[in-house]
């Protein structure tokens, strides 16, 4: 139960997680104004994807940018005690 927390147990940095966040959000987003100039340029109903990617993408760009990749069951998790409850029975006697 009292195991020593392991080196390659711990999860990454909160400086690793906000870059790869950050990069996965700005990748998105580049990929949205590519579709907003797209709108300018398609005509017909080939229109409706850029306008699509455009409205739909910062949804999802947000979504995928706070998921979480924190591997499950590395961490030691905390452990609560509890003092045993005081017998009743002898201050009745």
């Amino acid at each position: 139960m009292n195991t020593p927390q392991s080196i390659t147990t711990l999860g990454e940095s909160p400086e690793e997680e906000r870059n790869r966040r950050m990069t996965r959000y700005l990748i998105a987003m580049g990929i949205r104004t590519l579709c907003v100039i797209l709108c300018f340029f398609v005509q017909g109903w080939w229109l409706v994807l850029p306008i699509l990617g455009a409205v739909v993408l910062p949804y999802v760009a947000v979504v995928i940018a706070n998921a979480s990749t924190r591997p499950t069951g590395g961490a030691v998790e905390p452990v609560q005690f509890s003092l045993p409850a005081p017998d009743r029975g002898d201050a009745e006697r």
